[in-house]
């Protein structure tokens, strides 16, 4: 009781000088329902007494009474009495988090039926299951980092990607945690909402706990990590692709264990471990400690914001209002009415008051506006950033239309997106952003329209100045496209193609089509190569 009282404050307190008003208005009442004050002026006092019929003492309710109670309890509600809080709307209430799959060879032990990696792909699919709709991102890695997947809510997507996933798809051999965790620290570092590293190995090579302990000593608003051991403190040979099983070079199989005591040092700097159950023990855990620091963050940033209890006063002003219309209970309030008009506008200058607050939300507000034609008055009262991005792109503003549109990640945002950067001139990312809206939902008609039309136009503005003294360009041209110069000599077209050599392999990635599995290992050769000849 005693927590709950300390919490108890008002979100716009100004409003609480309004119950001075109380005392005024009644002892204002009470000396015009004076009759000795009115008439001593006119009538002798001695004969005054004798006219005067004396008022009963009884106490009865009376109309200031009523009109003091609501004065009170109206000037409390309009205060925003609170004492919880909430989380804010359009923030992400769900953790993000970042899978680490270790995809070295002792990954292929069979201490675990079928395999290590195959018990950890199902224990996987269970935890995105459980997360329903969590932001969640994949990365493999070995002695070579991979991102298999960005921040995706798609659960087939990353089912269809975790299928494909196998020890042999990193070229190279052994194992580096420590440069997974600096290569997803980095990822991680342009993210508003700080998330939870997950490492599903079978165990931390001993040189990479001074990397993980330098970062959980960095501030108490840094990602959490968690690991979670695959494999048994027995062990078990490792299986080749062949079906086989991996030998030493006296012929003898290898055996790997899970190492059972890193994961418990790992205690010691602050990170939590634990290992693959055969129930969902694991998983349930995982989720609790992924949410709890998503809310410890919130908590300390003032993430969360409090709740505005005052419309539960609007009952008993309800209630009370009803006597309003006994006969005689009226009360004249033109002189409250004309001084009402005069002080709220001059309070509203200071406390941004409006009389159309009072009726409708912000939202709201932004509809009517949006509706007759005033899109920079709508974006200013718009609180929802759909609705926000589309009153900017009307008025003209397609780069803080943008950036509303960049707050949800809803198919209606991507496909906004798509058409505020083609109104830019920035038709592959354009393309991008229409090929997420389809992504999202699928058929859409208007959205696959766009971006047929898109696509359309970057060869046509490519080549619609054939004037062979004038250098065309494609507007906002990205790096992977080519640069055509017509200057050619003697009336003769020379070309110029200006590629980024590091691009040419996401470009023959792009054209390829080939399974999941053949994908990936096409490019993490292609980045392992980029990562030892830079």
């Amino acid at each position: 009781m005693s927590e709950w009282w300390a919490s108890v404050h008002f979100l716009r307190p100004h409003w609480l000088w309004l119950l001075m008003a109380v005392p005024v208005i009644y002892l204002a009442f009470h000396i015009r329902d004076d009759v000795r004050a009115r008439w001593k002026r006119y009538i002798d006092s001695e004969l005054l007494d004798h006219l005067i019929v004396a008022r009963k003492q009884r106490w009865h309710f009376r109309p200031i009474h009523m009109i003091c109670l609501l004065i009170i309890l109206g000037t409390v509600a309009i205060a925003g009495p609170t004492w919880k809080r909430e989380q804010p709307p359009f923030t992400e209430d769900k953790a993000p988090l970042v899978i680490a799959l270790d995809l070295s060879r002792t990954m292929d032990a069979i201490d675990l039926d079928p395999t290590r990696l195959e018990r950890a792909k199902l224990k996987l699919r269970d935890l995105i299951k459980a997360r329903n709709g969590g932001r969640t991102a994949l990365f493999v890695y070995a002695d070579t980092t991979h991102m298999v997947l960005p921040f995706t809510t798609d659960d087939s997507l990353f089912d269809l990607y975790l299928s494909s996933l196998s020890t042999s798809l990193i070229p190279g051999g052994g194992k580096d945690t420590a440069k997974a965790l600096r290569t997803i620290e980095d990822f991680l570092k342009d993210e508003p909402v700080p998330g939870t590293i997950l490492f599903v190995n079978d165990g931390i090579e001993p040189q990479a706990l001074p990397t993980f302990q330098q970062f959980t000593g960095q501030d108490e608003n840094q990602n959490d990590i968690l690991v979670m051991g695959v494999g048994t403190s027995s062990g078990g040979p490792v299986r080749t692709a062949n079906n086989g099983f991996l030998t030493d070079r006296f012929g003898r199989r290898v055996y790997t264990k899970l190492d059972v005591n890193t994961l418990r040092s790992l205690s010691r700097i602050d990170i939590s471990a634990t290992t693959l159950t055969l129930n969902d023990d694991d998983i349930h855990w995982i989720q609790r400690r992924v949410q709890h620091h998503l809310q410890a963050v919130q908590q300390r940033n003032s993430k969360t914001r409090w709740i505005d209890e005052g419309y539960w006063l609007t009952i008993p002003i309800t209630a009370i209002t009803v006597f309003w219309f006994r006969k005689g209970w009226t009360v004249r309030w033109t002189s409250a009415a004309f001084a009402v008009l005069f002080i709220l506008p001059s309070a509203g200058a200071q406390t941004r008051f409006s009389w159309i607050d009072l009726w409708m939300t912000h939202d709201q507000q932004g509809c009517y506006y949006f509706e007759r034609g005033d899109y920079q008055k709508a974006a200013e009262k718009f609180e929802d950033p759909l609705w926000r991005g589309l009153a900017l792109a009307r008025a003209g503003d397609y780069e803080s239309a943008l950036n509303a549109f960049a707050l949800s990640d809803s198919p209606e945002a991507w496909y906004n997106q798509g058409n505020a950067l083609a109104h830019t001139g920035k038709y592959p990312e354009a393309i991008q952003a229409y090929q997420q809206a389809l992504a999202r939902r699928h058929p859409w008609p208007e959205a696959q329209e766009n971006l047929t039309l898109v696509q359309s136009l970057i060869p046509k503005a490519k080549n619609k100045d054939k004037d062979k003294d004038q250098q065309e360009t494609a507007p906002d041209l990205p790096p992977d496209q080519m640069k055509f110069d017509e200057k050619g000599q003697k009336g003769k077209k020379t070309q110029q193609v200006k590629l980024d050599p590091k691009k040419m392999a996401d470009i023959w990635m792009r054209n390829i089509q080939t399974s999941p599995a053949e994908f990936l290992r096409r490019r993490f050769a292609i980045q392992a190569a980029q990562e030892r000849h830079p």
